[in-house]
């Protein structure tokens, strides 16, 4: 064996964290963060979410102290999710496009106040049904699609009213971006952006979200008829060229960390924006074991989002912002 062998020795790049950093692929930003955030009504102003530890359901004083603090420390976007009483939830759903609803005052209260700060608004209707569906349905309990796209084309416009920048229907509805995009155009909202949760899966991996927004409890079957079997990837590409062709400007994949095979294919295809979502499990798993010392909490953390940049994601939507954000260069 030659003293020259191997020639190329890929350790030479490791060698020096200097040299590291210069050959680095990929790297995790500020601006690579949004944060979904749990809004709720009522005097109280935080309340501790049990099965996500560290996260809390806020009112809308405190929703916008946080909001404030965070976009004076680099946060580019916000997402929000309502908890909605149980005397406010109805079959028709229709406190979903309420003008004076907790989505909707929340939307103008943080537009007044960090006017900077990117609003994403949840277009799904789970948190406003008796079922905790993510759409109307009918006596023998299945999701009625058209009937469920008409309430979400109110919310969204509802939504863009009160200031939303972004409109992000979560629902899985066949045809449901194309109908938003015109009904939003026509009602004087054309700059209005459209994130479309193109690929969305019927995941396990969801049962913490359920429990923060107070639908899991009344949930009634699964949602396997209209979000995606876990096992298609295939499916996932002709859901996102759907959306895309119908007038998504951003299209979603979700879960994150165990889709995101899905995320690199969606960027490679199209090359459209593409965000992914590290969903509430994958935040109490992690945080779970880190709190049993099995783990380096804030290691695994920057890891696991570092990831998701490899794969293609634009935008990462992770209840770890707020944790990290002071970490990561602008």
């Amino acid at each position: 064996m030659s003293a020259s062998y191997p020639s190329t020795r890929l350790r030479r790049n490791r060698r020096l964290s200097g040299i590291r950093d210069l050959v680095q692929e990929n790297q995790l930003t500020k601006k690579d963060l949004i944060y979904p955030v749990f809004v709720m009504e009522g005097e109280q102003a935080e309340q501790a979410i049990a099965a996500m530890p560290g996260q809390n359901r806020l009112n809308l004083e405190a929703l916008v102290n946080k909001a404030k603090d965070l976009h004076a420390k680099g946060l580019r976007a916000m997402a929000l999710f309502p908890v909605v009483p149980a005397e406010l939830k109805s079959a028709d759903a229709r406190e979903a496009f309420d003008e004076q609803g907790l989505i909707q005052q929340s939307i103008r209260a943080l537009k007044a106040a960090c006017p900077e700060l990117v609003i994403i608004s949840d277009v799904a209707l789970d948190p406003f049904t008796l079922t905790g569906q993510d759409g109307i349905t009918n006596e023998a309990g299945e999701v009625l699609n058209d009937e469920t796209v008409r309430v979400l084309i109110k919310q969204a416009i509802s939504h863009a009213q009160a200031g939303a920048d972004i409109v992000a229907p979560s629902d899985m509805m066949d045809g449901r971006i194309g109908l938003i995009r015109d009904a939003l155009d026509h009602a004087g909202f054309s700059e209005t952006s459209i994130l479309s949760y193109a690929a969305k899966y019927a995941s396990a991996f969801y049962g913490p979200f359920r429990e923060a927004v107070g639908s899991a409890s009344q949930l009634k079957g699964n949602k396997k008829t209209y979000q995606m079997n876990p096992a298609n990837a295939l499916e996932a590409l002709r859901e996102v060229e759907l959306d895309l062709q119908e007038g998504a400007d951003i299209v979603m994949v979700k879960p994150g960390m165990p889709y995101l095979d899905i995320v690199r294919q969606v960027k490679e295809r199209f090359g459209a924006p593409t965000f992914a979502y590290q969903v509430s499990g994958e935040y109490s798993m992690i945080k779970t074991a880190a709190a049993q010392g099995f783990i380096d909490e804030q290691a695994v953390i920057l890891e696991s989002l570092l990831a998701f940049k490899r794969a293609g994601a634009d935008a990462i939507l992770t209840y770890f912002a707020e944790q990290i954000l002071t970490l990561l260069p602008e």
